[in-house]
């Protein structure tokens, strides 16, 4: 087959070389957007007299002809043709004939790519966020049914201080909402329309770039050809994005499998979201979270790799180049589906709230309370957890939990240390003290799951805005 670019070639191409050098079988999935940027340059080039009107509707049917073609499986990708830009072109000079070589006036492979995953990113984004606010969703609700569900808080993986299940899990709500924020950069960076700078050099012809941005809704230009075709900036801020956010759900991924374990009992998983163990019958493992857990290293993987790639290239566009494609459309299935699975899992997961009281009332996870009792009674606190200390030694000494020491054990250790000391040491109570802004207390959690709402329709709001700009 003959090449679109092969005029000045006197030899075909090697097969190995075809295979080697092609993209189509990847990056087949940008038709969609490859369309309408081919579809809003050739309104353009008709508006600035460049091709005939005529021409342009004609190129505009054929292009609606290849999308339908693509849709119902009835397009053939063509290896030789090595990239989704040469199929379509290829096969639309084929349907309308030489008019549809007219297509390429002004334009290069090198912007047409950088536009369509600039389009396909801009997409994606939009998808994702809105899983996002899923996820939030799932955490908020357990969240609220959870609020008087006493848990133990861990440093060291070791037990620290009472809070409440809805503080732990509305821990993550926060930490995704910085995620969606920091997606909210990562689409601005991709709300940047590249065509018009050609190869590098922009073009000779009298094109009109502002008004193609427009017809593609981007807010913003490219303000430099070269920049244009040369950065894949915006790809590296998704995949650092999506690096982030993987973090986060890798995290929760490696609680909810401890809470799930014999050993802590904390937490239930459905069925449903469990599988089994091809011999061990009474197994129920947590296979969703622990394979989101391991999908984790390969977003990391895409992230270094397109790094590593971009690093020494010289401006402006080299083929090292083409390899952005495939570490980000793995990412973006890794995050969907992470992002599709995960709500359901917590939203039918079954809390053991009974198991996690008993063990709360057999540790020493009060022991800064008793330290704070003191401090109140005028004690400066590095005393008062000398005191604490030593109480909690003689408890673990003879078996026993702070609260259940005598009087006279506790006045051995302070004078300060009373009776009504025990009140103060009752769980709920340790977690209720905490009301400040941010705590686990009732009165706090309630501030915060206000919050998390407010935050849900701002984000929604976003969300909108990003929906009417798809193409």
């Amino acid at each position: 087959m003959t090449k679109l670019w092969g005029g000045r070639f006197r030899k075909s191409t090697a097969i190995e070389v075809e295979r080697f050098n092609a993209s189509i079988d990847f990056d087949q999935r940008l038709y969609h957007e490859d369309i309408q940027g081919s579809k809003a340059h050739a309104q353009m080039l008709a508006k600035q007299e460049i091709i005939s009107s005529e021409e342009a509707q004609v190129i505009l049917c054929g292009l609606d002809q290849i999308e339908k073609q693509i849709e119902a499986g009835e397009f053939e990708f063509k290896l030789e043709l090595e990239d989704i830009h040469m199929n379509i072109e290829k096969a639309l000079t084929d349907q309308i004939g030489e008019v549809g070589g007219k297509l390429h006036t002004a334009r290069s492979r090198n912007d047409q790519v950088a536009l369509d995953t600039h389009l396909y990113l801009r997409n994606q984004i939009t998808d994702i966020g809105q899983l996002i606010v899923e996820m939030q969703k799932a955490l908020l609700t357990i969240a609220e049914q959870e609020q008087e569900t006493i848990f133990p808080g861990y440093t060291h993986l070791q037990r620290a201080q009472p809070i409440s299940f809805a503080h732990h899990l509305l821990a993550y709500f926060f930490m995704l909402e910085r995620d969606f924020q920091r997606i909210q950069s990562v689409y601005k960076g991709t709300d940047l329309m590249p065509l018009g700078a050609g190869a590098l050099a922009g073009t000779t012809f009298p094109i009109a770039r502002e008004q193609v941005a427009k017809e593609l809704h981007f807010s913003a230009l490219y303000e430099n050809t070269l920049d244009a075709v040369s950065d894949r900036d915006y790809v590296i801020e998704f995949l650092s994005f999506s690096s982030i956010l993987m973090m986060h759900l890798s995290r929760l991924s490696e609680e909810i499998i401890l809470w799930n374990s014999t050993e802590f009992s904390f937490v239930e998983l459905d069925d449903s979201y469990t599988t089994g163990s091809s011999i061990m019958p009474q197994k129920k493992n947590p296979d969703v979270s622990e394979l989101v857990r391991g999908k984790t290293g390969r977003v990391y993987g895409n992230l270094f790799a397109l790094l590593t790639t971009l690093k020494g290239l010289p401006l402006a566009y080299n083929k090292d180049m083409q390899e952005d494609k495939e570490g980000l459309f793995d990412s973006i299935d890794t995050i969907k589906f992470c992002l599709t699975v995960y709500p359901g899992l917590i939203r039918t997961m079954k809390v053991n709230r009974e198991r996690i009281a008993s063990l709360l009332q057999n540790d020493f996870s009060n022991a800064t309370d008793m330290a704070d009792y003191l401090v109140r009674q005028g004690l400066p606190f590095r005393k008062a957890h000398e005191v604490t200390g030593n109480a909690v030694r003689l408890s673990i000494d003879t078996g026993r939990v702070l609260t259940e020491l005598t009087d006279q054990e506790l006045q051995t250790f302070s004078e300060l240390l009373q009776p009504d000391v025990r009140s103060f040491l009752d769980i709920a109570a340790c977690v209720n003290r905490r009301n400040t802004r941010g705590g686990p207390g009732k009165d706090a959690i309630l501030v915060a799951i206000e919050k998390g709402k407010e935050i849900l329709k701002h984000q929604s709001t976003i969300l909108d805005a990003w929906e009417l700009s798809r193409v």
